[in-house]
């Protein structure tokens, strides 16, 4: 699994994600989105679009990402998840906690 970090000028931090978000590779997630939030930079664009395999175990790292930033006063917004992280976030319900959004832009409008 790769993770890339861009820190977009408004603030946002976006975590491009590739490979298989499983049990081998959650804590980098978990890791990389509290690098974030400890950098003050509390709001997250997680694009998953690189992603072909979420486990629960990625998906429990980005729920405790999600309440890291929460609790720092952000936010963990997917970005562009494939047809099987949808399929996960679906089968979990999930969905209506983690929101997905079409780019980052649409994800943290006019922020």
């Amino acid at each position: 699994m790769d993770i890339s970090v861009t820190t977009h000028s408004n603030g946002i931090t976006e975590l491009g994600v590739s490979g298989r978000l499983n049990m081998v590779t959650a804590a980098r997630v978990r890791d990389a989105i509290q690098t974030a939030v400890d950098d003050n930079r509390g709001r997250v664009a997680v694009d998953l679009s690189g992603v072909v395999f979420l486990d629960s175990s990625g998906l429990g790292a980005l729920i405790a990402g999600l309440k890291t930033a929460r609790e720092a006063g952000g936010d963990v917004r997917l970005v562009r998840p494939t047809e099987q992280v949808e399929l996960v976030l679906d089968l979990t319900n999930m969905g209506s906690v983690l929101k997905s959004f079409d780019s980052v832009e649409s994800a943290y409008p006019h922020e």
